[in-house]
């Protein structure tokens, strides 16, 4: 009996090594790799571009003559296109943009230079031709801007008569321009655009008389890279 108790517990363990070495010899399960993430590109603002703006004006005119000076304020709606090209170097982005806008800013007064009547100016169309420096921020860029401004100056006397003026002058702004989705971007900018002063003559004007006009433009643009 005792001898079959020892064969028992000799043939267990054996079996129990045999097991265990197995287990020893089977392959390890390797762990899963970590997903690497997914990789962006740095955005990059390079290229030309063209879209839509669209806002407002807030300015000053004056109608000087030998009657005195008359001044008062202006407002109105602008909107229009715009054409484009940007170089991106590090986070420097230099660009070149222009725009054409229908203009509805305007504004008019009475007495002194008037000649007894109403005087008014008002802008039809307005563009601008400019250099702009950014700093980009990956999808985000602000930036300053400054260059030429063109667009007309007409001076109407109410009841005698009115006379256009095409005028050069200088602008000068900032803004904020985002990427927002694929090759779209929008934007919001000042410009103070400064047109110097047209004319209106003796005949529509009663007196020979010089025609200022400054304004605050405020818009919001919408742009697609190319």
């Amino acid at each position: 009996m005792k001898r079959l108790v020892l064969a028992g517990l000799g043939a267990l363990a054996v079996v129990t090594m045999t097991g265990a070495a197995s287990a020893a010899d089977m392959p390890r399960r390797q762990a899963m790799p970590a997903k690497a993430p997914m990789y962006e590109a740095p955005y990059n603002w390079t290229g030309f571009y063209v879209g839509i703006n669209g806002g407002g004006g807030f300015g000053h005119s004056d109608w000087s003559n030998a009657l005195g000076t008359n001044g008062y304020n202006l407002s109105g709606a602008v909107v229009g296109g715009t054409i484009g090209y940007n170089y991106q170097m590090g986070q420097a982005v230099f660009g070149l943009e222009g725009d054409g806008d229908w203009s509805n800013i305007r504004g008019s007064t009475s007495g002194g230079a008037c000649l007894g009547t109403s005087c008014e100016t008002r802008n039809s169309w307005l563009a601008t031709a400019r250099g702009r420096l950014g700093y980009a921020f990956g999808r985000f860029m602000p930036y300053v801007t400054g260059g030429a401004a063109f667009g007309d100056i007409k001076a109407t006397a109410v009841g005698l008569g009115s006379q256009t003026t095409t005028r050069a002058g200088w602008t000068g702004g900032g803004g904020l321009e985002a990427a927002i989705a694929g090759p779209w971007t929008a934007k919001i900018e000042y410009l103070y655009v400064d047109l110097g002063k047209g004319s209106c003559g003796v005949v529509p004007c009663g007196a020979a008389t010089d025609v200022s006009f400054t304004t605050n433009l405020v818009r919001a643009g919408v742009n697609y890279r190319f």
